[in-house]
């Protein structure tokens, strides 16, 4: 069966480096007494997309232990009725005991149901569950209505944010001046000709005389995004705070144009505001965040946010310390991967529309250059969060080494062993000096630095015979 094999992946990746629920897999230490709370992780598997497992034999902690025969026969039958009996579709379960690291765990497979959403039985369609976060929640209205609008083929993107228009209001709400520059085209002068383009890109379509522009069209090139009421909400805010907490906020901007519209003067706003001013024998800004990070990170928000999450927009806080960039939904890979796992999208069309648009990159390497650029700088690693329903990116400024804590030191060391290992390449002693900007009188710092990375278990040694730290190697523990 190759869920098998796929489930014993995910567990490794959810204990390891530090033990962590993941969208995909939920740990079991017994079986609860509570069906209705059973039945709504069943329901949130299913509607999770490849589906999901429960693992029994792993504690809140992490920590395994083997279960006996009977305690499986029980599971298993207990799940299997809930599976069959408690939800709005029978869900036809898989099991499975495996020995991992010495312990028989049983795996239990929910499979991704084709007609979602799947929801408790005897309530309405409302009682339907999803992932996020690593937890099991209840959906609000808007997913819902979004999870059937996928079920029946019909992305976030595709669906409608205004309808009945003529072609003309379809030329006043949508700013196609910028789509012709963006893309280095000369601006043709016949509506048509302007009106086919952006019906080809997916903005907008004609029906029966009558003109629609899709929720991708208004979130990418509209004059207003108050304009549309399926998209209340989507602005992306800027607030810049005195010191380091939002106890006194000096200012507060809304952006009302699409993404592709205002997305390098936003880049540029966020820069110049979180630039220092530097007086020589001329006035310039010295950039405190690589711009290529914050144009990576901003992008990544734009794209992975989730829709179906409301009143929760886009946010980027600017504070003296930090610069924190929020956006709805929880990451779809494992935070401690995002160096080296494909990318993933729950807006593909919209993905698709801003690679088009040079907005971003599908390769997966944009990350990569935006931890490039921060360790060109020497400054403290980024620091990726999962919220629950949300994911939040942290950039820090330049400090000395030896103001770091531990956990930051950590946090780098690993970042530029997933870096180098990209290029196919270890780390040891000199590439940390380096990463650090210390010298080489510094090695014992650098040789903390590895120890203490090595003790978390964010790296492992590379060499086949062990040797001293001074000269050992080291690469990702997924390597």
């Amino acid at each position: 069966m190759e869920w098998i094999d796929r489930a014993l992946k995910l567990l490794k990746d959810s204990l390891y480096p530090v033990p962590s629920e993941l969208n995909e897999i939920d740990w079991k230490s017994g079986l609860s007494d509570k069906s209705d709370r059973l039945a709504q992780h069943i329901s949130a598997f299913a509607n999770h997309n490849y589906g999901g497992m429960l693992v029994y034999g792993v504690n809140n902690d992490g920590t395994l232990f083997s279960l006996g025969k009977e305690e499986i026969e029980k599971i298993v039958h207990n799940l299997g009725q809930i599976a069959h009996n408690n939800l709005s579709s029978r869900i036809q379960i898989e099991h499975s005991v495996q020995k991992f690291e010495n312990h028989n765990l049983l795996f239990i497979f929910i499979p991704e149901d084709s007609s979602k959403p799947v929801h408790l039985r005897g309530n309405d369609i409302y009682a339907s569950f999803y992932r996020s976060g690593g937890q099991t929640l209840k959906m609000s209205v808007t997913q819902v209505k979004r999870l059937i609008a996928q079920s029946m083929g019909i992305s976030f993107e595709k669906n409608s944010a205004l309808e009945n228009l003529s072609s003309e209001e379809v030329l006043q709400l949508l700013n196609y001046q910028s789509l012709y520059k963006i893309i280095d085209k000369n601006l043709p002068k016949s509506a048509e000709i302007i009106l086919t383009k952006l019906t080809d890109m997916g903005y907008c379509y004609e029906n029966k005389g009558f003109w629609t522009i899709t929720n991708l069209g208004a979130i990418l090139f509209a004059r207003s995004l108050s304009d549309f009421p399926t998209l209340k909400g989507r602005e992306v805010i800027v607030r810049k705070y005195e010191g380091n907490n939002n106890r006194q906020l000096l200012f507060e901007q809304k952006g009302q144009l699409g993404y592709a519209v205002g997305f390098e003067g936003l880049v540029e706003f966020i820069v110049n505001h979180t630039s220092k001013e530097h007086i020589d024998i001329t006035r310039t800004n010295v950039h405190t965040y690589p711009q290529v990070a914050i144009r990576e990170f901003v992008a990544n928000a734009l794209i992975h946010q989730d829709f179906g999450i409301e009143g929760s927009p886009i946010t980027i806080e600017i504070f003296n310390n930090r610069l924190v960039i929020t956006n709805p939904g929880a990451p779809l890979n494992n935070i401690a991967r995002l160096l080296d796992l494909p990318p993933r999208s729950r807006n593909e069309f919209l993905a698709q529309s801003m690679l088009l648009l040079n907005i971003c990159e599908r390769r997966g390497s944009g990350i990569d250059r935006a931890i490039e650029a921060v360790e060109k700088m020497l400054l403290p690693a980024v620091r990726f969060k999962s919220l629950g329903d949300y994911t939040q990116v942290t950039l820090f400024p330049q400090k000395p080494t030896s103001e770091m804590t531990k956990q930051e030191k950590i946090r780098a060391c690993y970042q530029h062993a997933c870096l180098m290992w990209e290029d196919n390449q270890p780390i040891n002693n000199q590439s940390v000096r380096e990463r650090f900007g210390l010298n080489k009188n510094q090695s014992p710092t650098a040789t903390r630095i590895l120890a203490d990375t090595l003790e978390a278990g964010y790296i492992k040694t590379s060499d086949d015979e062990y040797v001293s730290r001074k000269y050992s190697s080291y690469v990702p523990y997924y390597a």
